[in-house]
């Protein structure tokens, strides 16, 4: 069942929201070449609570991670560790926060150091495409219509929409209903309406749009092993449109 948020309710996560761009805007400058991905963990959590919030992610269904960190081939999920980036690795940085009772979600592709001119488009790309799909988030619309938009910007660019896994809706719980697929056809789904809170993340592909989890029982890897880009952000649905709620 969809959650329904007050206006109070969208005040408290864009406080939540602001924590967490605040938070993407430091790792942003913390990812480069020789960081092992558990320092960047280190850093969201200390931050996070520094803010007087929680983390979303540390603990979901027994992840280990304040961040899921994903390099390169790896879509989603990655756990933080002992793995170090390297010059020139597309680095997916995925994360959540919990105030005032309400979460807030979002992420970004961040490259570190020199990264290749085929990644850099994809990881553009990726932002594009939320864009494209927030144009058509507002009230009245289907949520084909958002999903159509992303799946259309990735394959014009030559690239795919992670089909497996979606966007979703978020608040009082970290993941809700409704979901947000990448791809989909205008005109059908659910109506939008005032007062819906949704995580819209373009999860796009250098290669096809299949995935894999790994061994771990955490990290989704595009099957083909080529790149993947992922950009997301809490959006809320007022009766102006869309408005992002952690940028």
């Amino acid at each position: 069942m969809i959650q329904q948020k007050s206006a109070a309710d969208i005040r408290a996560m864009e406080e939540g929201g602001a924590i967490l761009k605040e938070l993407l805007a430091l790792l942003a400058t913390e990812v480069k070449p020789g960081i092992q991905t558990r320092k960047l963990d280190g850093i969201a959590a200390d931050y996070i609570r520094s803010r007087g919030a929680q983390p979303s992610f540390l603990g979901y269904d027994g992840f280990k991670g304040t961040l899921c960190v994903s390099i390169d081939e790896e879509v989603i999920h990655g756990i933080p560790g002992a793995k170090i980036i390297r010059e020139g690795d597309l680095v997916k940085v995925d994360a959540g926060v919990f105030y005032k009772g309400l979460h807030t979600d979002a992420a970004r592709t961040f490259l570190a150091g020199e990264v290749s001119a085929d990644k850099r488009r994809l990881a553009e790309v990726a932002k594009e495409c939320f864009f494209k799909a927030l144009e058509k988030a507002r009230p009245g619309a289907r949520m084909g219509d958002v999903s159509h938009a992303v799946q259309v910007h990735a394959e014009a660019n030559g690239f795919s929409a992670v089909r497996d896994y979606t966007g979703h809706g978020i608040g009082a719980n970290l993941h809700e209903d409704p979901s947000v697929p990448n791809f989909g056809q205008p005109g059908r789904g659910i109506r939008l309406t005032e007062g819906m809170t949704i995580a819209i993340e373009p999860m796009i592909n250098a290669g096809g749009h299949a995935i894999r989890k790994s061994k771990d029982g955490w990290t989704i890897v595009a099957a083909d092993r080529k790149p993947s880009a992922h950009y997301e952000n809490t959006v809320a649905i007022t009766a102006a449109g869309a408005r992002i709620l952690t940028e």
